[in-house]
């Protein structure tokens, strides 16, 4: 994988994340999404918009 990003989740998050409501699924989002916003600068934030949309080149291995 050139470029974007990947992780891995044990089996076992998955199924504790499946297990949530809709409701606490979004009030996790959310306040992940406040966290984020509060600890990163401008352009940290600026990177990792580009991470997402996927134009970021990562180096190869």
């Amino acid at each position: 994988m050139s470029k974007g990003f990947a992780y891995d989740l044990d089996d076992e998050k998955i199924l504790e994340y499946m297990k949530l409501s809709t409701e606490d699924k979004l009030r996790w989002l959310e306040e992940i999404n406040e966290l984020t916003q509060a600890a990163l600068s401008d352009r940290e934030k600026r990177f990792l918009e580009l991470l997402r949309a996927g134009e970021v080149d990562l180096p190869e291995e």
